[in-house]
């Protein structure tokens, strides 16, 4: 018996959980089925959280250990929370198709991310479920693609701000950090299942293959995300709270609210090296 309350958004991707108080200390019960909901909808959304940043560690933890943001200040006070605040000056450039800091050797497991404050209207959210978006091939694309990698890369205004904090060149930091190849299609960790792993914002080139020829099947696997099929939409209200799988979606944030304000607070949980 479950004691869960499911609510989903659409067949394949995203649910509320209207009944859950993730102010409250969670049992093991109830956060091992929490985690089952999410492998089954990949993204999970809780209305009316009062919470704070030590609720949400909380919850996060839960899952594994936090992550600190590359681009997070050095001796910040919580160095595992990315503060994502924008206005008619600000912008965050959120409004492209991702999944989360692949340019790492490890991306993210996933987030937890709660809204603080909020447009009357504008500044949704949408996901993209990428098991769908790799089903949803034909066998010849899946042929060229289930046995290949691709490079992904840091963003070059994320490489000066980690120089600058960390104090070192360019050569140290491409020794420390270098970009990584991961699977084009890889495979859950937990559920088994396959999803196409590449997206726009930071995939550059599948390996081995003629840059022509990447390019254009690159362009080809980034437009699955936008199949209205794969997706689901949150609106946002103030004290709403979205928890999404990292290793099986993709969001994109919609900067249509603009002059209004917009101010999200996000927790990550590391993550596994994709195979």
């Amino acid at each position: 018996m479950t004691s869960l309350t499911i609510e989903p958004l659409t067949p394949g991707i995203g649910a509320e959980i209207p009944n859950l108080d993730l102010s409250e200390q969670l049992t093991d019960s109830v956060m091992k089925e929490l985690e089952q909901a999410l492998l089954d909808w990949k993204v999970l959304f809780f209305r009316d959280q009062t919470i704070d940043v030590e609720d949400q560690k909380r919850v996060a933890r839960w899952f594994g250990e936090l992550d600190i943001h590359p681009t997070s200040a050095p001796g910040a006070e919580h160095a595992e929370l990315i503060r994502i605040a924008e206005d008619e000056k600000l912008r965050a450039h959120n409004d492209i198709w991702h999944s989360d800091v692949t340019f790492k050797a490890s991306p993210p497991m996933g987030s937890i991310l709660r809204a603080l404050e909020m447009p009357p209207v504008g500044g949704d959210t949408m996901f993209a479920d990428m098991y769908a978006a790799y089903e949803g091939l034909d066998d010849e694309i899946k042929v060229k693609i289930d046995n290949a990698t691709a490079l992904h890369v840091w963003p070059p205004g994320w490489v000066d701000i980690v120089m600058k904090w960390q104090n070192m060149d360019r050569k140290e930091f491409d020794h420390r950090f270098p970009n990584p190849e991961h699977p084009v299609v890889r495979t859950h960790p937990q559920t088994g299942r396959r999803s196409l792993f590449v997206n726009a914002a930071f995939t550059r080139q599948i390996i081995g293959m003629e840059k022509s020829e990447s390019d254009e099947l690159l362009t080809f696997l980034y437009i699955q995300a936008t199949v209205p099929e794969y997706q689901c939409r949150f609106r946002w209200r103030k004290n709403s709270v979205a928890f999404w799988d990292n290793r099986c979606t993709q969001h994109y944030a919609l900067a249509d609210f603009y002059p209004q304000k917009r101010t999200v607070e996000r927790i990550t949980i590391c993550g596994d090296k994709p195979v």
